[in-house]
C-alpha cells in the first residue's frame, strides 16, 4: 500500500470538510464539528487551501495528479507519459551553481598584484663571505705587520735565569700584572677568585640583561658602560703594576725612582 504524504492527506480532509459543509448548507443544516468556530480575526490569520496548495512543491503536485489519473483511468497513455516525464524533470535536481548560474569561471589575477617583488632591508648578513673575508683580511694584515716589525726592531732574549738570584722587583707578565696588583690589596681568595669571578659573571649576564638588538652605542648604554668599566678597571691595575711598582713591589713614581719594568 502506498503511503499518502502528510500534506496530501491534510488537503483531502480539508476538501472533505468543505464538501460536507456545503451539503449541510444546501440542506439548511449546520455542520456538526467538534472543533470550535473560528472568530473573524482567526479566520483572517488562517491560510486557506489555496495558500496551502501554493506551498506544495510542483513535482509533488504533478505526481499526485498522475496518481489520481492512473487510479481513475481517465488519463490516456500519452498524457500519463508526459506527466511522468514532467514529474521526473521536476524531481531531478538542476545542476546549477550559486545564484542559479550553470557555470563558474576562475578570475585571472596578475602575479604583480599578489607578489611583493620589493627587497626588504635586513640587518643580517651571511657568515661567508661577508664576515670571514673581513676577518681573513685582518689576519693577513696583522701577520704582515708583525713580520715587518720584527725585521726592523731588535728584540733579543734575556740572559739565562739564575736561580740563586731573585730579581727585585719580581713581576709577572704584563697581562697578569692586574691580578698581581690585586694581591697587594686583598686576600688571595678575594683577589684571585671572588673579584675576577664577579667580573666574568657580570659579562656573562650582560646579553640577557640588555636585549636591545641595536648596534648603535647610544642605544646600548648598559652594555657599553659595563664593558668600559671592566676594561678601565683592569687597564688601570696593569699600568700601576707596570710603571708604579719598584723594589719590593712598593709604590714609586717612575719619574723619581726610575722605571722597573721590562717586556
Amino acid at each position: 500500500m502506498v503511503e499518502v504524504p502528510e500534506h496530501l492527506r491534510k488537503r483531502a480532509e480539508e476538501a472533505r470538510a468543505k464538501a460536507e459543509a456545503s451539503k449541510a448548507a444546501a440542506a439548511g443544516e449546520t455542520p456538526a464539528s467538534d472543533e470550535p468556530e473560528m472568530t473573524e480575526e482567526q479566520a483572517a490569520t488562517t491560510p486557506d487551501a489555496g495558500d496551502a496548495a501554493s506551498k506544495i512543491p510542483a513535482h509533488l503536485l504533478e505526481r499526485s495528479r498522475a496518481a489520481k489519473a492512473a487510479a481513475s483511468g481517465q488519463a490516456d497513455e500519452p498524457a500519463a507519459v508526459a506527466s511522468a516525464a514532467a514529474v521526473a524533470a521536476a524531481a531531478a535536481p538542476a545542476a546549477t551553481g550559486p545564484g542559479g548560474h550553470t557555470q563558474r569561471l576562475l578570475t585571472v589575477v596578475k602575479s604583480g598584484s599578489i607578489q611583493d617583488v620589493k627587497s626588504m632591508p635586513q640587518d643580517k648578513v651571511h657568515v661567508w663571505p661577508h664576515l670571514l673575508v673581513v676577518e681573513f683580511a685582518a689576519a693577513l694584515f696583522i701577520t704582515a705587520f708583525s713580520t715587518v716589525f720584527s725585521i726592523f726592531v731588535n728584540a733579543p732574549l734575556l740572559e739565562l735565569a739564575n736561580f740563586n738570584e731573585t730579581p727585585n722587583p719580581s713581576k709577572a707578565p704584563w697581562y697578569f700584572l692586574g691580578l698581581q696588583e690585586l694581591l697587594t690589596m686583598f686576600h688571595p681568595m678575594v683577589a684571585g677568585v671572588t673579584i675576577p669571578g664577579i667580573g666574568i659573571f657580570l659579562l656573562i649576564l650582560a646579553p640577557y640583561i640588555d636585549k636591545n638588538p641595536s648596534n648603535k652605542p647610544e642605544d646600548r648604554k648598559f652594555a657599553i658602560s659595563l664593558m668600559t668599566i671592566h676594561l678601565m678597571f683592569w687597564a688601570v691595575l696593569v699600568m700601576i703594576g707596570s710603571f708604579f711598582r719598584g723594589p719590593g713591589f712598593n709604590f714609586v713614581f717612575p719619574w723619581e725612582a726610575g722605571l722597573f719594568f721590562e717586556l
